[in-house]
């Protein structure tokens, strides 16, 4: 990349509305030059929305867009040295692939030796040098998608944005193609937003996440930080695989009680409250003491399984390795380690420990 390229971004108290309803709730974010920044949360949440907003393609409400401290909140997108991904990769089909790659700078008049160049090189990143001669409608999903990237890499941009690029590809490939992008993401160095509800894709690929919830963003923070250390129940929920177990219990000292049972934590309050308790399910064990529990349903999946069980009225999953089979209909009972305990205010939903 050159090196005049930056690429920080910063949105200030964005608002967005269409007609009476808000999509946004002023949204205030930074990301750093060169970072992989996730836009992560459940459909309907305003990430694709905030993407828009960064390239121009939808105006704000409120609020103001810089990017290298530059206000570019009016700016159009062609001014705005962004390029984009979208999730239906958006190719031309009477255009050969290294006509689409090459189309960006077509549009700009640059010189055509200079295109054939670049057209290669971009090819050559995303491993489809070989494809060139070729029409969109020959190629798979994840050809198509190579192609997209390459015409996104061509311009150079200061800022690559990603809509749900590998949400059309299967399982498999999407792993592979999850992978390279984080490694061409690495070698450009150039600053990259990328659009997703997949957590795992969030978790693997992002250096920061902004979880985003109702058209607000909950938490900032690396991936690890969001696992271990949910600001929110809304995203203690949304978080893990499977995610959370969540269940009312009171927090009196340094015990949660759950169904009568009192659980040791590593946190202390002065007043007894009603909290939400939560516990990943790889954190659960099953033993002699503890809250009783029924198994209602076991999960098989190869090397562990994920045990479905009743606590007093509250449904809770397990996750348990091969050894430690439970069988359906047995009775059990659960606890954790002090350190396992997630406790959030029951009213609010914020972390209290």
């Amino acid at each position: 990349m050159n090196s005049k390229k930056q690429g920080n971004v910063r949105l200030s108290g964005v608002v967005k509305r269409h007609g009476e309803t808000t999509v946004l709730h002023g949204v205030d974010l930074e990301i750093r030059a060169g970072e992989f920044f996730v836009l992560l949360g459940p459909s309907g949440s305003g990430k694709t929305t905030t993407l828009r907003i960064l390239a121009g393609l939808e105006q704000v409400s409120e609020g103001q867009v810089l990017m290298d401290d530059v206000d570019v909140t009016g700016a159009e997108p062609g001014e705005r040295d962004v390029a984009m991904v979208f999730q239906s990769y958006a190719l031309y089909p009477h255009m050969t692939v290294a006509e689409n790659i090459g189309f960006p700078l077509k549009m700009v008049g640059t010189p055509r030796e200079q295109i054939d160049k670049a057209v290669q090189d971009a090819a050559a990143r995303v491993s489809i040098g070989h494809l060139l001669a070729r029409r969109p409608g020959q190629l798979s999903g994840g050809q198509q998608q190579r192609v997209a990237l390459a015409r996104a890499i061509v311009r150079q941009p200061k800022l690559f944005l990603l809509d749900e690029p590998l949400s059309n590809l299967d399982a498999k490939l999407r792993l592979e193609t999850r992978l390279e992008l984080k490694q061409l993401q690495r070698s450009l160095g150039v600053t990259t937003v990328y659009v997703t509800h997949d957590q795992e894709e969030a978790m693997t690929l992002a250096d920061r996440v902004a979880v985003f919830m109702d058209g607000r963003i909950v938490q900032i923070a690396t991936p690890r930080d969001i696992y271990s250390r949910p600001a929110q129940v809304s995203v203690a929920g949304f978080i893990g695989t499977p995610p959370m177990n969540l269940v009312p219990a009171s927090w009196q000292g340094d015990t949660v009680v759950l169904d009568g049972v009192a659980h040791p934590v590593g946190a202390t309050t002065a007043q007894a409250r009603d909290v939400v308790l939560g516990v990943r399910p790889g954190e659960l064990r099953a033993g002699q003491s503890g809250t009783p529990a029924r198994v209602e349903y076991v999960e098989e999946l190869g090397d562990h399984c994920i045990v479905d069980l009743k606590a007093g009225g509250q449904r809770m999953k397990l996750k348990a390795d091969g050894a430690a089979r439970l069988g359906e209909g047995a009775t059990t009972s659960l606890s954790f380690s002090p350190n396992a305990a997630h406790i959030f205010d029951r009213a609010s939903g914020e972390r209290l420990n």
